[in-house]
């Protein structure tokens, strides 16, 4: 079992910056790939980003692709989602996965609870 526990959403205006933290307890976080994804009431959820267990590969949406970074640090059993230049499109409750791999991420078997990020114009 894996717990994952998201923070750092908020309320940012477009063109703004935010940075989401995903900390990991349980099973050794290294042996599983991260992925990020958001949803908005509604609307389905989406993929925003993954990353590999050792960092070596990357996926991004998109609609993300130059604005969004991930990144990870196994020592410190944590995730991390760098977002720069929002767009109020960006809203939505931010959710991090631990899965076997990145193309595989979609069906991850641990989810987090969930922050909001909030992109005002």
């Amino acid at each position: 079992q894996v717990q994952l526990v998201e923070s750092g959403g908020g309320l940012v205006q477009a063109g703004g910056s935010l940075r989401l933290s995903c900390a990991a307890s349980g099973r050794t976080f290294s042996n599983y790939a991260m992925g990020w994804f958001r949803q908005n009431p509604g609307k389905e959820r989406e993929f925003v980003a993954a990353i590999s267990r050792l960092s070596r590969t990357t996926d991004y949406a998109d609609s993300v692709k130059g604005r969004f970074t991930v990144s990870r640090d196994n020592a410190k059993n944590a995730g991390y989602l760098q977002m720069n230049s929002l767009k109020p499109e960006d809203t939505g409750v931010y959710y991090c996965a631990a899965g076997r791999t990145v193309s595989t991420i979609r069906g991850a078997d641990y989810w987090g609870q969930g922050t909001q990020v909030t992109v005002s114009s």
